[in-house]
C-alpha cells in the first residue's frame, strides 16, 4: 500500500472507516466478524483506522481497541469527540436523528482520556473535533485539545465537518494535520472553498463516505428499513431520488467497465487523483470488497479519463440533498 502525508502524519493512501461496524448503520453487525474485518484491513495495508466516541456510544472504540491489541505500532489511530447524546447544542438532523454537540474546552480532557481507555492505548495519533460547537469559538476548543498534544496523549489534531473559515481560525491556534468531511463524486461541495484553503495551509483532507454510502460502489439495490440502515432516511436514497441517481450515474458505471475496473475503484481512484494529501476512508464488512477498495490506490487515471469523469459527474448532479 502506498503512503500519504497528512501534514506530518504518514498513513496508508486509503484508510478504513470503522463506523460501518456499528449496528444500525448498514444493518446488523456480527460481533465475531468485525474484529476479523479490522485485522484483514490492517493485513491488507489500510493502516489509518478511523472511529469516534459517538459510534455506538463508545462501543466502536472498544471494538477497534481490542482488534489492534498487540498491533498498535502497525496502525495510525484516529478518533473524534464532541457529539453528545444529552444536552449540548443541535447542529444537524441526520439519520432522522438530532446531532447534538458539546465542544466546551473543559470537556476536551475528559473526552480524550475516555477514548484512550476504550481504545486501550497511551496515545491517539489523530484526534478530531467531530462537529464544531455553535456556542464555542473553534479556537477555544482547539486550544484545549492542544493541551493533550503537549502532554503526549495526542499526536496530531484535526477538525471534522467544518467550514474553511473555521479551519483558518483553528489552524492559527495549533497546526492541523487533517480535516475530515464528506467528499465523493456525488458530493463535491468541498471543492468550492474548503479544499483550496486546505491546500494553501498544507492540511490534509480525509473524505468520509467516499463511495456515497455505497451508492457509487453499486451496493444500493437493497436498502434496509429505518432503524437498521441509515440510508432509509437519506434524501438521496428516497425512491424517486434513488431512481434518478441510478440513471444519472449510469455513465460512470459504463466508464468503469470500459477501464476494466469496478465502479468503487473508479470513484476512489478519482478521489486519490484530486491531490496527494487526500486519504479516503471507505468502510466495508466484506474482505473481498476491502481488497477491491484498497486496489484503487494502484490505479492510474489519465487526463482524458479524469476529464470525462468530471463531465459525467459534475458538482450538483446527484438528486436529493446531501446528508449534512
Amino acid at each position: 500500500m502506498q503512503t500519504r502525508n497528512l501534514n506530518g502524519l504518514t498513513t496508508s493512501a486509503i484508510g478504513f472507516g470503522a463506523m460501518v461496524l456499528v449496528d444500525g448503520m448498514y444493518g446488523h453487525v456480527d460481533d465475531t466478524r468485525s474484529p476479523a474485518t479490522l485485522h484483514h484491513a490492517i493485513d491488507a495495508g489500510a493502516t489509518l483506522i478511523d472511529t469516534a466516541d459517538a459510534y455506538a456510544a463508545g462501543a466502536n472504540e472498544q471494538l477497534v481497541g481490542k482488534a489492534i491489541a498487540g498491533r498498535r505500532d502497525e496502525v495510525q489511530l484516529a478518533t473524534k469527540w464532541g457529539i453528545v447524546f444529552e444536552g449540548g447544542r443541535v447542529v444537524h438532523h441526520a439519520h432522522a436523528q438530532e446531532i447534538r454537540v458539546d465542544g466546551r474546552p473543559e470537556r476536551a480532557r475528559e473526552a480524550a482520556e475516555a477514548s484512550l481507555r476504550r481504545l486501550g492505548v497511551d496515545v491517539i495519533d489523530l484526534w478530531y473535533l467531530h462537529f464544531p460547537d455553535p456556542d464555542v469559538p473553534v479556537q477555544e476548543t482547539i486550544g484545549a485539545m492542544a493541551e493533550l498534544v503537549r502532554e503526549g496523549k495526542v499526536r496530531h489534531l484535526g477538525l471534522s465537518n467544518v467550514t474553511a473559515e473555521q479551519v483558518i481560525a483553528a489552524h492559527q491556534v495549533h497546526p492541523l494535520a487533517a480535516v475530515q468531511g464528506e467528499y465523493s463524486l456525488w458530493t463535491r461541495e468541498p471543492e468550492r472553498e474548503l479544499l483550496p484553503v486546505l491546500k494553501e495551509l498544507g492540511i490534509g483532507f480525509v473524505p468520509w463516505s467516499p463511495l456515497g454510502a455505497g451508492f457509487l460502489a453499486g451496493s444500493a439495490d437493497h436498502i434496509g428499513t429505518a432503524g437498521e440502515d441509515f440510508r432509509a432516511n437519506h434524501p438521496r436514497f428516497a425512491p424517486q431520488n434513488l431512481a434518478a441517481n441510478r440513471d444519472r450515474f449510469a455513465p460512470l458505471r459504463e466508464l468503469a467497465q470500459e477501464r476494466e475496473i469496478t465502479p468503487a475503484q473508479l470513484a476512489l481512484a478519482w478521489l486519490l487523483h484530486q491531490g496527494d494529501d487526500l486519504v479516503p476512508i471507505p468502510g466495508t464488512r466484506t474482505p473481498s470488497h476491502l481488497d477491491e477498495n484498497l486496489a484503487a490506490a494502484e490505479i492510474v487515471l489519465d487526463a482524458d479519463t479524469l476529464a470525462r469523469i468530471g463531465e459525467l459527474a459534475p458538482a450538483g448532479v446527484a438528486a436529493g440533498a446531501a446528508l449534512l
